[in-house]
């Protein structure tokens, strides 16, 4: 299982991007939510969609989850 967590500020199209822990992307990223454990992007887009409607999986860390 990772831990994941949800980029709290939108990027330019709107997104808000999650991250699974050890990406070098979300050593960039100052104000996140941590929306739990999950053995795949899918449970944590899932669960960041609860939160924010444009949340979507970062292409790097989480391509099986990333739409836009």
């Amino acid at each position: 299982m990772y831990s994941y967590y949800m980029n709290e500020n939108s990027q330019k199209n709107g997104d808000n991007e999650v991250h699974r822990e050890g990406c070098y992307w979300l050593t960039l990223v100052k104000d996140k939510r941590y929306l739990g454990d999950f053995y795949d992007c899918e449970g944590a887009v899932s669960e960041a969609l609860l939160h924010d409607p444009d949340a979507d999986g970062c292409k790097h860390c989480s391509p099986d989850c990333h739409n836009s």
